[in-house]
Order: structure tokens, then sequence, then C-alpha cells
């Protein structure tokens, strides 16, 4: 499996950090922090889409051959509850759903401390080969 996770990039600066990676598969972790804030003082739902999409992705990004990349195409998120700037860590897990030659597709949940769903979606991703 290649190498996904490089400290650099927008979830790294937001406090995003790879938990789980397998085929198919990833876990993702992010803390609430002020950096993340809307205009209501919540996380902003922008914050939680970044995190969702690079779950995805990187779960996508274990099932294309080592020549390939992709891109998303689409990204479909459902807010479900508000996220806390002092809550505590919440997870995002996504599964690939599909994987073809040209497109594949994911989804994903995020998770607070308590178990509760504060969001999940999915992903259409476009897969190229280099």
């Amino acid at each position: 499996m290649r190498l996904l996770h490089k400290p650099l990039g927008v979830g790294h600066s937001l406090g995003i950090h790879l938990a789980t990676l397998e085929v198919g598969r990833s876990v993702w972790t992010f803390r609430p922090s002020p950096a993340a804030a809307n205009a209501m003082l919540t996380v902003h739902g922008g914050v939680i889409a970044i995190l969702m999409d690079t779950a995805m992705g990187s779960a996508v990004y274990t099932r294309i051959p080592a020549d390939s990349y992709y891109t998303t195409l689409e990204l479909k998120v459902n807010f479900v509850r508000p996220l806390s700037l002092t809550a505590d860590q919440v997870t995002c897990e996504a599964r690939t759903i599909h994987v073809g030659r040209r497109t594949a597709t994911a989804e994903s949940s995020v998770i607070n401390a308590d178990g509760k769903l504060i969001a999940h979606g999915t992903c259409t991703c476009l897969l190229t080969t280099a």
C-alpha cells in the first residue's frame, strides 16, 4: 500500500489525523478548535466536509493501481447536528462502495465522542493513470 499521509495540506493544518488505514477503509480523527469556527461559533461545515473528503479519498486511493490517481468529482454531505468548538475528538470512518476503471464511490460518517452521528455523506472520484 502506498504512503498516503504526509504532514502537509489543509487537513494537517486543521488538525485532521490518520488513525487507521486498510484496503478500502480509512479512519481519521479531528479535535475541534477555534481555527474551525463559523459565524455561529460551531465547527464550520466546510471543515467537516474536508475531514470526510480526506477519509473517503484515502479509502479510494488504497484500492487503485499504483500508477493511478483520483480527484473528487462530487461530494455530498448531510449535516445531522452541530459540532461544538469545545467538543472532544470526532472520528470519521470511510469505506469504498465501488471502484471501477474510471470512477469510484465511497461513503463516510462522522461520529462524536458520545457515539452520536454528526454528518454522513458520499463521494464520487474520477480515476486517472499517471
